[in-house]
């Protein structure tokens, strides 16, 4: 009731997930494709975005890859 738009929070916790940062964000859902797609599928249900766009983007980015992940990996990685 204090939003008044649409909100969608992202976050994790990755305590002990043993993998590449790259990987552990695409996991979580919280790397910057995954936050593209989310944007698309609050647009699409309100119906401003063109059908298929959001399908489009999950298989543009390869969302459902945890390897296909490419932000956060500065530092950490070694």
């Amino acid at each position: 009731q204090f939003i008044p738009n649409d909100f969608a929070s992202l976050g994790a916790d990755g305590f002990g997930f043993s993998d590449t940062r790259q990987a552990a964000r695409r996991y979580f859902k919280n790397d910057t494709h995954s936050i593209v797609t989310k944007t698309l599928q609050l647009l699409a249900a309100k119906g401003e975005v063109e059908e298929g766009a959001l399908e489009k983007a999950i298989e543009k980015y390869r969302l459902l890859d945890v390897n296909a992940g490419t932000t956060g990996g500065a530092g950490g990685d070694a």
